[in-house]
């Protein structure tokens, strides 16, 4: 039986974009979504298309649809060329689809967005990249092209800075859509591509995937303006046609879906499994409790999730930490896979895995450089866990959001400051919001500051970054910088310190000071706080109407 209705509509669709949702398929193709329902059933009936189901924080529940290799063949039959053709032109091979299941979550979103464009510049084309700087490629009529760039939560910064520079080293689309994971990124992306002659405009990924096309989210990289979708693309001119890759070699027909999926983890993790992998990504050894503020859920709820990732091979319990949790080598591919990173380098720098399986259970035996210096100094990691945990909990008790919370490999910041570039590097960085208001702040959590030559070594780093622009070019406004010490004595001393340094170099810092007994008894946001010249203990928040700043 051949093809009726909109069913070779879907077969050339699934075949430039495999893993599509009946939703995205009638975006695309223009078919109403009852058609589109009616015919996905008749294919994947026939033996024509097969399903997984799929689910992320940002993408609700839904099944996701694949030609089989006799859907392949009814398309090459229908277009009159072979298999072996649509295998070297299309996204179909068997290579091809554990690389997008490998990338479920990102290749959701990107559909959700070309899904978007379709409502408005119908008909489009879709090609993937497996490599390069895009992500993906839209062709729009009149030679008009889109590309979409997109960073996601494990990408490291360096890494995502020469993706966008490459960006110019080639054909350049009329216009670039670059989807980011928050608010500081999206700051540091503009200000990369503000030094380029790439036509960008930028947006949260989690808007781009829920909003409309009028949604004004889009943010272009040198002017301050929102715009919406529409109006980007009433505008966009014709650029060069997308970048091409060689094909895969020796591509073969795809097997099974459901075999296939069964290996692909992202199609099997549920979205809060998948929120406690990204979580324990950033926070190596975090004690289960203190996940469980950060999630939101209870301790057992918590419990459930890092069992069912032990037993899928990606959380293990080192003996080295008592216990506490971190992510296997094969939890750190999935989320490099996923978010385009390179899995070697995030193996280097946070595997948990022993040098010597026969070696002691210490840290010296943990191969990452990264966690092993967190648990080589386990009790100040734990320290900050702790600091990061009841500031959530109390933020949901004082009616707060804790919008953003940073662990210290994002939170660091590389500034210019007399010709030599320095950093200031925080042992978190967060963002509190209370409806249009928000407020950041660095923390440090002191421990071996207890000299003033010490104390004033560890604030000359904030002093260089606070003399610059660079705090209000990376955050908007001049984010608060929270220190805590271990006790009362060294708080007070370091304030005198403070008092003298800032005086004497004539650069203000909003340095608030607290020690752990403090926050202990009153927590992150009690009147725990002390600010140099101020010996009376404050609110953290006493002068947000200053320093805060609105959205």
């Amino acid at each position: 039986m051949r093809p009726a209705g909109c069913e070779p509509d879907l077969l050339r669709a699934l075949a430039r974009m495999p893993l599509l949702d009946r939703q995205e398929m009638a975006a695309v193709t223009g078919r109403s979504r009852g058609a589109v329902y009616e015919a996905v059933e008749r294919l994947e009936s026939g033996g024509l298309a097969a399903s997984i189901p799929h689910a992320s924080d940002l993408i609700p529940p839904t099944r996701r649809y694949c030609l089989t290799a006799d859907g392949l063949r009814r398309l090459a039959e229908e277009g009159k060329t072979t298999v072996e053709s649509l295998l070297r032109s299309h996204p179909v091979s068997d290579r091809w689809r554990r690389l997008l299941l490998d990338r479920l979550d990102a290749v959701a979103v990107v559909y959700r967005l070309a899904a978007v464009v379709a409502t408005v510049a119908r008909p489009i084309g879709l090609r993937l990249y497996r490599a390069g700087p895009l992500d993906a490629a839209l062709t729009l009529s009149g030679g008009r092209t889109l590309g979409v760039v997109r960073q996601g939560h494990a990408a490291d910064r360096t890494a995502f800075s020469k993706r966008l520079w490459r960006l110019g080293e080639g054909p350049l689309p009329g216009a670039v859509l670059i989807l980011v994971s928050d608010q500081i990124r999206l700051r540091h992306a503009r200000r990369t591509l503000a030094r380029t002659s790439v036509p960008a405009f930028l947006a949260l990924e989690r808007d781009a995937a829920l909003a409309e096309a009028d949604a004004p989210i889009w943010r272009p990289p040198k002017v301050s303006a929102d715009l919406d979708l529409r109006y980007v693309l009433k505008r966009l001119l014709p650029g060069d046609p997308p970048p091409t890759e060689p094909p895969l070699s020796g591509a073969a027909l795809p097997g099974d879906l459901a075999a296939d999926a069964g290996r692909a983890l992202p199609a099997l993790l549920k979205p809060a499994e998948k929120r406690t992998l990204d979580l324990l990504a950033d926070w190596p050894w975090m004690l289960q409790r203190d996940m469980a503020s950060l999630m939101n859920v209870s301790e057992s709820r918590i419990s459930r999730y890092a069992t069912a990732l032990e037993g899928f091979g990606l959380v293990t319990r080192v003996p080295a930490a008592a216990g506490r949790p971190a992510l296997t080598d094969k939890g750190l591919a999935v989320l490099a896979r996923r978010d385009r990173a390179s899995v070697g380098v995030a193996r280097k720098r946070w595997s948990v895995a022993p040098i010597d399986p026969e070696g002691p259970a210490e840290w010296r035996n943990v191969s990452g450089g990264r966690t092993r210096q967190l648990l080589r100094n386990i009790e100040h990691t734990a320290a900050v866990h702790a600091f990061v945990a009841a500031l959530a909990n109390q933020c949901l008790a004082l009616g707060w959001e804790l919008a953003q919370i940073d662990p210290p490999h994002r939170a660091s910041r590389r500034f210019r400051h007399e010709d030599t570039m320095r950093s200031v590097n925080p042992d978190a960085f967060g963002v509190l919001r209370r409806g249009p208001v928000t407020w950041p702040f660095f923390l440090e959590w002191e421990r071996r500051a207890v000299r003033p030559a010490t104390m004033s070594q560890r604030l000359a780093p904030y002093l260089r970054y606070y003399s610059s622009h660079r705090p209000t070019d990376d955050h908007g406004v001049r984010p608060a910088v929270l220190i805590v010490f271990d006790d009362d004595i060294a708080a007070t001393n370091f304030l005198r310190v403070a008092r003298e340094q800032t005086a004497r170099a004539g650069v203000t810092v909003p340095l608030w000071v607290s020690h752990g007994a403090a926050i202990d008894a009153l927590g992150p946001l009690g009147r725990a706080w002390r600010t140099p010249g101020d010996w009376e203990p404050a609110h953290l928040l006493r002068s947000l109407p200053r320093t805060g700043y609105e959205n």
